[in-house]
């Protein structure tokens, strides 16, 4: 089957095949002849398996005709996957009229406020706060939204932004197309989607669980306080390749990311304590092969559509199944293979326990020769070392002051007259 099979019009098409595809996928294949008679669609499928054009391609191809406004909104949870879902839209429509932005935050708002005002879109991408912050502003309107897209909208239910989708479903039109891409449907997210459609069709190609066919996963079971070594041990044996290493804790990617460039590998870190420039610089310079390693907290484990990553290390266990299927998926896209890693300290028995219910698979279990896994902590060393004082600087250990013999008290007595200003002062 080919695109055009599907309905699409020739500047779609021709935009889709500039960006190198010519079948589409199962997503793509089912969801687009729902998407374009106009029903509310809510729609599951493995990470990977193209969704992002199974709703831009039908999208664009409805503004096609109709009056130069904001017809069409895609909401996501954060500023990469915005910026993810705009270069697709991009891609897709050049050869058509259509126009496309992004806003989110992070970055300052006058730009994309008069981005919105001056120039206009049809398709809109965002991040919930940044949208109603533009909306306050009067820097758009949603009278003429035809086209809602929630997508990863269990993330955004998690990140806190269910008042937000609330909020903004209330100031949109009532009559309109709403299409829905989730991996879970957690209570309060049925409550939005009760909200949110009509009568929509229903498409889950595979258990949203379950990690792409071509991903091999593996164990390796590691006390806590060496996981830095056994994670050099990795890189040492396997090479940098192109890799993925996901943390739990800002701090702790910070951290670790220290401490690769120390060994001497090529790294950039992508968390939330980074600015946008600096989020987009990393992520750039791991997409064009610039650094080998990234590390990155979960704001990477939807928001990241690169080629050819072959590996996924998880140095902290994730939290959820969901969050690992998510983090493994970044490897083995669109059928092709990778391999996922996972750093697993006795005290991450119960998780495992649930990743692997999940899965579905008995994960194998790997050690690596020669590694001293039996090393204690006091001789381990720590991820950030304290650096030694020294110069003008140094801190100089002060003699402890001698103690006076029991009953004996030094000084003259004085008598504090709690009413007095000046002994109030002193207390």
């Amino acid at each position: 089957m080919s695109f055009t099979a599907l309905g699409l019009p020739e500047p779609i098409t021709q935009g889709v095949r500039a960006a190198g595809y010519t079948v589409p996928t199962p997503i793509q294949a089912q969801a687009i002849p729902l998407i374009l008679p106009g029903h509310d669609l809510v729609a599951a499928a493995q990470t990977g398996s193209g969704k992002t054009a199974a709703f831009v391609l039908p999208i664009l191809t409805r503004l096609l005709d109709g009056p130069p406004a904001l017809r069409a909104l895609v909401l996501v949870p954060t500023r990469e996957l915005a910026a993810q879902v705009e270069s697709a839209a991009r891609e897709y429509a050049r050869f058509s009229p259509v126009r496309v932005g992004a806003v989110y935050g992070g970055v300052p708002l006058g730009p994309q406020e008069r981005m919105l005002r001056r120039e206009g879109v049809e398709l809109l991408v965002a991040t919930p706060g940044r949208l109603l912050d533009l909306h306050g502003r009067q820097a758009l309107a949603f009278e003429d939204i035809e086209i809602l897209v929630l997508d990863e909208a269990d993330r955004m239910v998690d990140m806190g932004f269910a008042p937000d989708l609330k909020r903004i479903l209330r100031l949109l039109p009532k009559k309109r197309q709403t299409l829905m891409f989730s991996a879970t449907m957690p209570p309060e997210l049925n409550t939005v989607a009760r909200e949110a459609l009509t009568n929509p069709r229903r498409l889950e190609l595979a258990p949203p669980t379950r990690p792409a066919a071509g991903i091999d996963q593996f164990f390796y079971p590691v006390p806590s306080h060496l996981k830095a070594d056994l994670l050099q041990a990795i890189f040492e044996r396997a090479g940098d390749h192109s890799t993925i290493v996901f943390t739990r804790t800002k701090h702790g990617a910070e951290r670790l990311a220290r401490r690769l460039k120390t060994s001497g590998h090529a790294v950039a870190a992508l968390h939330g304590d980074r600015s946008q420039g600096q989020r987009e610089r990393a992520l750039s310079d791991f997409k064009r092969g610039r650094v080998d390693i990234l590390v990155a907290t979960d704001i990477a484990s939807r928001g990241i559509d690169v080629d050819d990553i072959t590996h996924v290390i998880n140095y902290d266990v994730p939290r959820t199944p969901e969050d690992y299927v998510h983090r493994i998926g970044r490897t083995g896209r669109m059928d092709a293979t990778g391999d996922a890693l996972t750093l697993v300290c006795p005290e991450d028995r119960k998780e495992v326990a649930a990743i692997e219910r999940t899965v579905g698979i008995i994960v194998p279990r790997v050690t690596i020769p020669g590694f001293d896994y039996e090393r204690r902590a006091s001789a381990v060393r720590p991820l950030r070392e304290p650096r030694p004082r020294t110069g003008r600087h140094e801190v100089r250990a002060r003699p402890e002051p001698a103690l006076a013999p029991a009953g004996e008290a030094h000084g003259r007595k004085r008598r504090l007259n709690v009413t007095t200003r000046r002994s109030r002062k002193r207390m």
